[in-house]
């Protein structure tokens, strides 16, 4: 019998349904069948239509056992359901990952030393006193102050500076504009330009060596930098204009909207009384005197944001403007806001000085992108005004209708040379400082830590700087930042982790 079946042929798929008495194709598939239908409808390597044909089925018959294939699938993958006090693993709990985790729950979790001592009471029924959190985070400073201290700053191109306050105590920070790299984190009992010179000073001998600073205009921080750092430009920061500048514009709107709605609450008034048949005198005179106060007010609201609009988006803009003639519009948004002082001093009056007064400092990216923009245009050996137009071609939206319509005669002028110089283009524009925003995160990410202490150590900034200069990034709109450091971003070299650096070993399930 065995040898009889090894003979003759398997028979066909629609021989066998032609056996069938009742004729019905799909009752005559196997298992087998019914499972390799399924699996060629999953692949999609064939169409319903072929598959049905081949099979003598209809094709809703095919989408069943599709159906079917795909549901043994998800239910052979499936994560098994967990029951609620199932053990998932076993931790052992020893001294040094008690440490370990303080460290953890105060560094990564911003908890205060109350909170760690609470959390090992409630969860481990453990006690830990508030002393011991103080003395784990006090040992692992005599760690994490080399690791600060042996950091090479050569690779720091542009410096942003500033200063916190906590307690009335200043803090001098400052950090890399590309890795956010933090080079500075000291308390101090004064900002004065000593004090900066002197941190300054220090931070050249590891290597500290900008190309250009960015910093509000704080006295202090220039001329400590002058002290420390001769020759080396201290930008304005851009941010800080816009900071001023944006507040003046919402008073402003605001009070054109209060004397429009002071003169709509009159004109309602009188017409109450004129149906009543009353005189309106009174209301009428409060009228004639609201009406020129908010076309005034509704006129200065609409020329500041106008200027600053035009500030905003084309004078300190990454553009192809020149930097002699972004000078001269600077000068008339100065001389504008100067003629319209008279009608609030006491708000647009610092804004005016401070643009007027820091014109240089603030108008200093503009300078550096200028000369850039001109050795591009040598490196290339095209006409300066081309790469010019080329830097505002990028500026625009790409969905920008004239985005594409400026684009091609660029590319017929440049020919082979378009793609590669719009690369450099934009490289360019992407390094462009203008601002110290990088600080201004950086401080954000300091707050909650000095919002937990009120009294802040030296060796706890030690501790905190040496923690946010090697925790990897979980998350960034720049990809190439995403899990890495900021230590590693700046000097292009892998680290252990910052627990592992400390000289802890990790827990690990494996």
């Amino acid at each position: 019998m065995e040898e009889t079946d090894m003979c003759y042929p398997t028979p066909t798929v629609r021989a066998v349904q032609q056996a069938i008495p009742n004729g019905c194709s799909a009752k005559a598939l196997g298992p087998s069948q019914r499972l390799t239908l399924g699996v060629h409808a999953l692949a999609a390597d064939r169409t319903v239509v072929d598959l049905a044909d081949e099979y003598d089925v209809s094709r809703k018959f095919v989408y069943q056992q599709a159906a079917t294939a795909r549901d043994a699938l998800q239910e052979a993958f499936a994560s098994p359901e967990v029951a609620e006090d199932q053990v998932l693993f076993h931790l052992p709990v020893t001294k040094a990952w008690l440490r370990q985790a303080t460290l953890g729950l105060t560094l990564i979790c911003h908890s205060s030393f109350r909170g760690v001592h609470e959390f090992w009471r409630d969860l481990l029924d453990f006690k830990m006193s508030i002393g011991t959190v103080h003395n784990i985070l006090r040992d692992a400073v005599a760690t994490a102050r080399p690791h600060n201290l042996r950091q090479n700053l050569a690779n720091i191109v542009h410096a942003a500076l500033d200063e916190l306050f906590q307690s009335r105590r200043p803090v001098l920070v400052g950090a890399d504009v590309a890795s956010t790299y933090c080079f500075l984190l000291s308390l101090e009992d004064h900002r004065d330009a000593e004090t900066w010179g002197v941190r300054l000073l220090e931070l050249k001998e590891r290597g500290f060596a900008p190309q250009a600073t960015i910093a509000d205009f704080g006295t202090g921080i220039r001329a400590g930098q002058e002290l420390a750092l001769p020759g080396t430009p201290c930008r304005g920061d851009v941010f800080h204009v816009l900071q001023e500048i944006t507040p003046l514009v919402t008073y402003l709107e605001n009070r054109a909207y209060d004397a429009l709605a002071a003169c709509h609450r009159l004109d309602q008034k009188k017409a109450k009384k004129t149906r009543h048949g009353r005189p309106a005198l009174e209301v009428g005179q409060k009228l004639r005197h609201a009406r020129p106060a908010e076309t005034q007010a509704v006129a200065l609201a609409d020329d500041i944001a106008l200027l600053a609009h035009w500030l905003h988006y084309d004078i300190l803009a990454v553009s192809g403007l020149a930097y002699a003639d972004r000078c001269a519009l600077f000068d008339f948004i100065v001389t504008e806001l100067k003629a319209r002082e008279q009608f609030c001093p006491h708000r647009i009056g610092p804004v005016r000085k401070l643009l007027e007064n820091q014109a240089d400092k603030i108008l200093a990216f503009a300078d550096q992108l200028d000369r850039d923009l001109t050795a591009l245009a040598k490196e290339f050996q095209v006409p300066v005004d081309m790469v010019r137009e080329l830097l505002n071609l990028q500026a625009l939206d790409q969905r920008h209708p004239q985005r594409w319509q400026k684009q091609v005669p660029l590319r017929q002028k440049l020919r082979d040379r378009f793609h590669s110089l719009s690369e450099a283009v934009q490289d360019l524009a992407d390094h462009t400082v203008r601002a110290s925003s990088v600080i201004e995160n950086f401080n954000s990410r300091l707050r909650p830590y000095f919002f937990l202490r009120r009294q802040l150590g030296p060796d706890y900034l030690v501790l905190l700087q040496f923690f946010l200069n090697h925790r990897r990034f979980l998350r960034s709109e720049h990809p190439e930042r995403v899990d890495k450091s900021p230590a590693e971003l700046l000097t292009g070299e892998s680290h252990p982790h910052w627990l592992e650096m400390l000289g802890y070993t990790r827990f690990s399930r494996n």
